[in-house]
């Protein structure tokens, strides 16, 4: 198997329940983030506010850091690894880091397993949803990204911190058993057994751009793959 690093981040602004566009409401801000390369436990990126407790975010010089140590990961030959990390966590920090050419490259060269989804099949599915079809945890029962900021905000940080990492624990753990079993495998939501063969395993954002298009025509609304990409149009980066 390739050598992933998992990454994922948490945003401290708490969006409005039922919203149709988080990036309406930005600068959401992170208040943490998780690597994880399968040894030993994800590394926890969070800042040391006073009395040495968890800041209520990441500055930029600190993303700025976790940028590097993502393009180190990548010029060793470690394939970075996330779950709509395209459509959402690059995205996020990009704007928070202010190095939106470096995040752009970043993304368009690993593999992000939702987006290689929907680039097959034309729409897209919940990590969640994916581990257990793949007889993997899943995320933590009552938890969720809506839940992260607010938990951030009330001081419940170990919460919050042990959901991040879970996260990248989980995804490193999709990553994997889809290569080891060659399909992706879940339950839709009328719990019909779905699969997906994946023989030659997951393909980076470039290549997964370049499969032929599915057919959505019978789809309501269909996600297309440029709303995933529209915030790197400013970075000069194809």
């Amino acid at each position: 198997m390739r050598p992933y690093l998992a990454f994922d981040l948490e945003i401290l602004k708490m969006l409005p329940q039922g919203m149709d566009d988080w990036r309406a409401h930005r600068p959401l801000g992170i208040t943490c983030a998780a690597t994880f390369d399968g040894e030993g436990a994800p590394r926890l990126w969070y800042g040391r506010g006073e009395g040495n407790l968890p800041a209520s975010q990441l500055s930029r010089s600190e993303l700025e850091a976790l940028v590097a140590h993502l393009e180190d990961a990548a010029r060793a030959g470690v394939t970075l690894l996330t779950w709509n990390g395209l459509g959402f966590d690059f995205d996020v920090l990009a704007e928070e880091s202010g190095q939106l050419e470096r995040c752009a490259r970043l993304a368009l060269d690993h593999v992000d397993m939702m987006f290689h989804i929907l680039c097959l099949r034309g729409h897209t599915l919940a990590l969640d949803r994916a581990a257990k079809g793949m007889g993997l945890p899943g995320k933590p029962p009552g938890m969720s990204g809506a839940l992260a900021p607010r938990y951030w905000a009330e001081g419940k940080w170990a919460i919050v911190l042990e959901y991040v990492a879970q996260d990248v624990r989980t995804t490193l753990g999709v990553a994997r058993a889809v290569e080891r079993s060659g399909e992706l495998r879940w339950s839709s939501e009328r719990g019909l057994r779905q699969a997906l063969p994946l023989p030659g395993g997951w393909l980076n954002v470039r290549q997964a751009l370049a499969l032929p298009e599915p057919d959505v025509s019978w789809m309501r609304n269909p996600r297309r793959r440029s709303q995933f990409m529209s915030w790197m149009k400013d970075s000069g980066v194809e």
